[in-house]
Formats: structure tokens, C-alpha cells, sequence
């Protein structure tokens, strides 16, 4: 049920693309949505994991920020379902846990990617990762920053990956390879980047941080 719920909000943003229409109903609607994946919360293993992150996407962005952007809502539910069940930002192991990834410490990997057929996919991953750390790990960067992680790489911020995640959004925009769609979508990611930033720290600390989704 929860699933098909969801499906239909999104089917609805999408026929209003460029508008908003989170009236007091498709507000009051997502809420029950909510409920409903916490009232089954024994069971959530069971509901596929796109679905609740569209979920709390539809009700931080669309509803709470008024964004007008269908694309971008479900760009940010598939980057949360890509990211947060993959191990693809993780490095070396340090004392037995995983450490999330310096950009700088990428660089050659992606003067490599550059030269390959696909350069596009190598800027919009890297821009990706700059998005999901610095919106659902925020706390995370700034502690290693402050202790100069493993006292090899350069100190840096959340600043610097905002300012890296909007460069590389912008540079696969402007890319030969982007489709017209994607180059709109990307764009948006690129020049609102601090806005989508806020609302994934707003879904980590609300939906994602101390709640145990089998991560």
C-alpha cells in the first residue's frame, strides 16, 4: 500500500512538473504516508527502500521548501537509495570501520575517468558524492575535519565539497554526453546546491540518523 501511495504522489508531481501542489490535502496525505511507515516500522525491512526515501524527499523538498522540480525529487530519492546501501564511499578500512572519501584523495581516478569514453558519469558521480556527504553525514565531515583525519590528507569542510559537488554538477551539465533532461536537472543540482544540501541534513537528522534501516 505504502508503495503504490508513494508512486501516486510522485505521478502527480510529475503531471504538475514546474507548479506545486502541495495543497493542505497532499500535505495532510505525506503525513499519513509517514505514519503509516512508522506505525509498520517492525516491518520496514519489507518496504523497498526507494519508496521511503521518495517519501521523505516529497515531504522535505516538495512539501516544506515548495520545490517545483519532479526530476530533482526523484534524483534525490534515487541518490539516497544509491548511496546509503553501497559501500561506494568508503576507503581504506580505519581500525576496523569504513571512512568516507577525501575528493582529493580521487584525483587520479578521475584524471583516468576523464580520458575514458564516459567522462559525463565521472563528474556526476563525483558531484553526487559531494551532495550525499555533505547532506547526510554533515556532523561526520566537520569532526574529521576538526581532527585532520588520519593526519595524511589535507583538512577540509563542508565548504569544500559544496564548492567541489557544485563544480562537477555543472561541468556534466555542460557535457557532451548529458541529455537535455539531464542537463536541466543537473543545472538545478549545480546552482540550488546549498538548498538540496539543507533538506538532506533535514531528512538525515529527522528520518535517517539513529533509526536502524539495516544500513
Amino acid at each position: 500500500m505504502l508503495e503504490t501511495a508513494v508512486q501516486d504522489l510522485k505521478l502527480l508531481i510529475s503531471e504538475h512538473d514546474g507548479t506545486n501542489v502541495a495543497n493542505r490535502r497532499f500535505s495532510r496525505r505525506v503525513d499519513e504516508l509517514i505514519h503509516v511507515f512508522y506505525d509498520d516500522i517492525g516491518e520496514i525491512t519489507m518496504v523497498p527502500t526507494h519508496t521511503l526515501f521518495d517519501l521523505f524527499v516529497i515531504k522535505v523538498l516538495y512539501v516544506e521548501r515548495s520545490s517545483t522540480d519532479a526530476a530533482v525529487v526523484d534524483y534525490l530519492g534515487h541518490l539516497l537509495d544509491c548511496y546509503l546501501f553501497t559501500d561506494a564511499l568508503t576507503l581504506e578500512p580505519d581500525g576496523g570501520t569504513s571512512s568516507v572519501f577525501y575528493l582529493a584523495d580521487l584525483l587520479q581516478e578521475m584524471a583516468r575517468l576523464k580520458r575514458s569514453e564516459n567522462p559525463f558519469e565521472a563528474f556526476r558521480k563525483y558531484a553526487d558524492r559531494s551532495l550525499f556527504l555533505t547532506g547526510v553525514f554533515p556532523e561526520v565531515l566537520r569532526k574529521r575535519a576538526r581532527s585532520g583525519w588520519a593526519n595524511s590528507v589535507s583538512i577540509v569542510d563542508c565548504a569544500y565539497y559544496v564548492s567541489t559537488g557544485k563544480r562537477f554538477y555543472r561541468m556534466a551539465a555542460e557535457h557532451d554526453l548529458a541529455d537535455t533532461d539531464q542537463r536541466d536537472t543537473l543545472t538545478k543540482l549545480s546552482s540550488h546546491f546549498e538548498v538540496y544540501l539543507d533538506a538532506l541534513n533535514e531528512i538525515s537528522e529527522r528520518y535517517i540518523m539513529g533509526f536502524d534501516m539495516k544500513l
